[in-house]
């Protein structure tokens, strides 16, 4: 899905990738130390100095993360990373744990806005017509708002579990809602 949203976010996707389930951030000597763990060992995959622009956006991220967990898409696939405060030794600290989204049970019609219930039936109208899935083109023509209105949209059904798609590859849109729980496409 292209670039991630947060530096958070893109540490996380870092730290999946080297095999990590989770990762801490450690406050030492004006500098936040971030490491991957895997197995129990950790693994020094970035440090920032405090009053730098990245070292500030890491610790907002992770402030706004204690109150909220964040749903977020690494490798195509939907995670929850939950974000707890860990003793330190007089400075902040911070544990992330990098989690896979529990799957919708299809037998449950899960939460979303009207608007979205337009998007996610027509998407499903349209695959079931056109045998494939619709372009981002296709979604504005019909919706008539613009390209990053659509990208948007699309990039929070993901989050929200409510579809899926393959990074990089057109027309991979795949509902994950049942098409009994769609609204009506108007």
């Amino acid at each position: 899905m292209g670039r991630p949203s947060t530096l958070l976010e893109g540490l996380c996707g870092h730290a999946l990738s080297l095999g990590a389930q989770s990762i801490e951030v450690k406050y030492k000597d004006g500098r936040g130390w971030v490491f991957a763990y895997a197995g129990g060992i950790g693994i020094s995959i970035a440090n920032y100095k405090d009053s730098s622009t990245d070292g500030k956006e890491l610790r907002g991220n992770l402030y706004a993360a204690v109150r909220k967990p964040v749903r977020t898409v690494i490798g195509g696939q939907l995670h929850i990373l939950k974000v707890r405060m860990l003793e330190g030794f007089g400075e902040d600290a911070f544990g992330v744990s990098i989690d896979p989204a529990p799957k919708l049970d299809p037998s449950i019609p899960p939460p979303f806005s009207a608007k979205q219930g337009q998007y996610l039936a027509f998407i499903y109208n349209y695959t079931k017509i056109h045998r494939q899935a619709p372009s981002e083109p296709d979604l504005q023509r019909h919706f008539g708002v613009s390209p990053p209105a659509i990208h948007d949209m699309i990039k929070t059904l993901e989050r929200n579990g409510l579809l899926e798609k393959i990074a990089g590859q057109a027309r991979s849109i795949r509902l994950l809602v049942d098409p009994h729980h769609l609204p009506r496409l108007k």
